[in-house]
């Protein structure tokens, strides 16, 4: 099948229905050759106008409510010539100052060489009767803008960047927004969201600049550094990191090394001297270069962790024992050791660590260490990372739990956290669920707003995979020994029912977990393993087992009640693939909006993949697309009974999510979880991403693959090394 070649069209802007400032998307009408009537253009255009003339690339569409349109994928602007042309391009507020009657007088003069006198003689509209001296000047100054915008637009458009960004990238440099990027391209990567490096360095390629250019060499050091972050470290051993740059960047070793002082000297790094005995080989004797940013984050997290350590509490002394009895009376229940333990602490301690897989009683720890500072008259607070994770919360304890990002009262546009030394939290304790989840920057920011008199209480699953963000922050902070620490291990008689609870434990202990669904009648029938040695089988298991099978047995719904987890994002079962297949089977149908190789229909599940703050979105949060509107060029979906609406250019945001990776779903929950188990995931396959995933599954847990695939899983010890300072800092200098 050929490729459809776009479709050329010379027109005129007659009138400009809709325009957004933000992202250039605009529906203009506008008259071409060959039409009696004008036609619909939508597309990102850049400061559109009445009378001016587009060539346009794209393709004819129609929109089942507006009819007939023309979708523009590509554009080059050009003056009009023709008299009425520039009579309604002057008078359509091209140019503050001169509205249509001054236009009309100045057309009336030069004619045809209307735009020629004002880009090269503006002093000569002095000869047209009533424009002084001052209007002569703003006219000057604001035919300049245009000419920079197009011109702009024109220089991003040939290497690549869209109408939108160029819309951001004027926005934010103004006026001297081309000469700007000339000059250095790579500041668009950092001041730019949307474009990164690699753009930036295609863009810097065509112009000339040189491989070895010292711009370039450190825009690239800190490209890797960002990408490093994104795989969780806070850190990263410099003579690594030049070793990656050099690859990445095909210079030598020596011109990388030479740009690390002045990024740390212009504070963009920070770089730190050898740790006296780093705990691997990696950081053995090894200088440790930092995002300035991150560096910030984990040294003023450890010192407010110390400080809180250090300053006394705030609130009154308890009797443990006493408050631990009337506790176990109230709630009419008997706490285990560790429980008790756990509980004693909580109550005494300042700041103290609660860690426990499922089924190990860490809810109803919180329920007896609420119900004794309820009765005491302590102020306490409950937050969790997710949005999901604080509604488990809630619904656990009966207690109000909120994000984290709430509790901080996070809003963009007032700069962001409210919360923080200046402006402290209100409370004698915080409770922290999901800990494990929690991140280097999240930390610093909720460590920043907690009083020093005020006591913390990490509750979380050390053994699941760490924070999806740079850092290991609960596993640092156990590993420190400078906090009490409960570790929970006893399971509980009801959760030894659960297969999925008895085997996730069997898995974090390195002991295959039991295969045979026969059992014992007092045992729930909720963990499966379906053999599959062939990926394409593995492949056909998971769609019968998603669009039929689960769903005729269990009666669980498809879309919103059964999630596919997968190891990693490429292969057959890998998630692109997942989605594409999963999408067809459960939501088939024809039309939709594409976004690169993503199809989104209305009714797919779909998944935030950054967070956006403006939109009150996190990374993980899932909702269902319940509109599109190719006309205005949006898509709305519903997020937890709310809807969020985006900009076709804005699509990168989101991804389809009938499949998603482990790491994706850390603080979730879902009734039913199929997940793969290939010999092709050896790399990823370890036991803290299958025991993470396994207990995601509320209620039916399926695996589907190979005994010998998992096996290599359990017994896998290989841990994600991610690079940290916080363990240490925690201990005075």
């Amino acid at each position: 099948m050929g490729v459809s070649m776009p479709i050329r069209l010379s027109g005129q802007i007659e009138t400009v229905v809709f325009t957004n400032e933000e992202s250039g998307f605009t529906i203009a009408r506008a008259r071409v050759a060959g039409r009696r009537d004008p036609v619909t253009v939508v597309g990102g255009l850049l400061a559109p106008v009445p009378g001016e003339c587009l060539e346009m690339e794209g393709d004819w569409a129609f929109h089942p409510r507006f009819g007939e349109q023309f979708k523009v994928e590509r554009f080059t602007t050009r003056v009009p010539a023709t008299v009425d042309g520039i009579r309604r391009y002057l008078g359509s507020g091209l140019i503050k100052g001169l509205g249509p009657v001054m236009a009309g007088r100045i057309v009336d003069r030069f004619g045809a060489q209307t735009l020629a006198v004002i880009e090269q003689e503006s002093e000569r509209l002095a000869e047209v009767p009533g424009i002084g001296r001052k209007r002569i000047a703003m006219v000057a100054a604001a035919w300049r803008t245009q000419r920079e915008v197009r011109d702009l637009m024109l220089f991003l458009q040939s290497h690549g960047v869209g109408a939108g960004y160029a819309v951001r990238i004027f926005k934010h440099y103004g006026n001297r927004a081309a000469a700007l990027v000339r000059e250095n391209p790579y500041r668009l990567a950092t001041d730019i969201e949307g474009i990164g490096f690699l753009t930036a360095d295609r863009i810097a390629e065509k112009i000339g600049f040189p491989r070895n250019a010292p711009l370039r060499l450190a825009a690239g050091v800190l490209y890797l550094l960002q990408q490093l972050a994104d795989e969780g470290h806070v850190f990263f051993p410099e003579r690594e990191l030049i070793g990656r740059a050099t690859e990445t960047l095909q210079v030598e070793p020596e011109r990388v090394a030479s740009v690390l002082p002045a990024l740390a000297a212009d504070n963009r790094i920070r770089i730190e001297e050898p740790l006296p005995a780093g705990p691997g080989p990696a950081e053995a004797g090894a200088r440790a270069v930092f995002l300035a940013g991150l560096h910030r984050c984990e040294a003023e997290a450890a010192r407010k962790l110390r400080v809180l350590i250090e300053v006394p509490s705030g609130r009154p002394a308890v009797d443990a024992e006493k408050a631990l009895a009337w506790a176990e009376r109230r709630l009419a229940i008997r706490l285990s050791a560790d429980q008790q333990a756990a509980v004693r602490g909580a109550v005494t301690q300042k700041v103290m660590v609660i860690t426990g897989g499922p089924g190990t009683g860490k809810t109803t720890i919180v329920s007896a260490v609420l119900s004794i500072f309820g009765r005491l008259q302590v102020q306490v607070l409950l937050a969790a990372p997710t949005g999901r994770a604080a509604k488990r919360m809630s619904e656990a304890t009966g207690h109000d739990a909120r994000t984290i990002h709430r509790l901080l009262e996070y809003h963009p546009q007032k700069g962001g956290f409210q919360r923080g030394e200046a402006h402290p939290l209100d409370c004698d304790v915080l409770i922290v669920d999901e800990a494990s989840m929690i991140d280097t920057l999240l930390m610093h920011h909720l460590l920043n707003a907690l009083p020093a008199a005020a006591g913390l209480i990490l509750v979380g699953d050390v053994n699941q995979l760490p924070s999806v963000g740079p850092g290991r922050v609960l596993g640092d902070i156990i590993d420190s020994a400078t906090v009490p620490v409960v570790r929970l291990t006893e399971i509980f008689r009801q959760a030894r029912c659960s297969r999925i609870i008895v085997n996730a434990h069997r898995i974090n202990a390195g002991i295959l977990p039991e295969l045979d669904p026969a059992g014992a009648e007092d045992v729930a029938q909720d963990f499966f393993f379906i053999e599959r040695e062939d990926p394409e089988e593995a492949l056909s298991a998971i769609l019968e087992l998603v669009a039929t099978r689960v769903p005729r047995r269990f009666g669980f719904d498809p879309l919103s009640e059964i999630q596919v987890l997968t190891p990693m994002h490429k292969g057959v079962v890998g998630a692109a693939n997942l989605n594409q297949r999963l999408q067809a089977a459960l939501n088939p149908g024809e039309g939709g909006v594409a976004r690169g190789d993503r199809l989104f229909r209305v009714g797919d599940k779909v998944m935030q993949v950054r967070n956006n703050y403006d939109k009150e979105l996190f990374n993980g949060d899932i909702g269902r697309i319940s509109a599109i509107d190719p006309g205005r060029r949006e898509l709305a979906v519903v997020f937890e009974g709310r809807e969020v609406d985006y900009e076709f250019a804005e699509l990168d945001e989101i991804v389809l999510a009938y499949a998603v990776s482990v790491h994706k779903a850390q603080g979730s929950e879902y009734p039913a979880v199929v997940f793969p188990v290939l010999t092709q995931h050896n790399l990823l396959l370890q036991r803290n991403l299958l025991y993470t995933a396994i207990t995601r599954a509320r209620r039916l847990a399926v695996l589907v693959g190979t005994r010998r695939a998992l096996a290599m899983a359990v017994k896998s010890r290989r841990r994600e090394h991610r690079h940290t300072r916080l363990r240490e800092r925690l201990h005075p200098p």
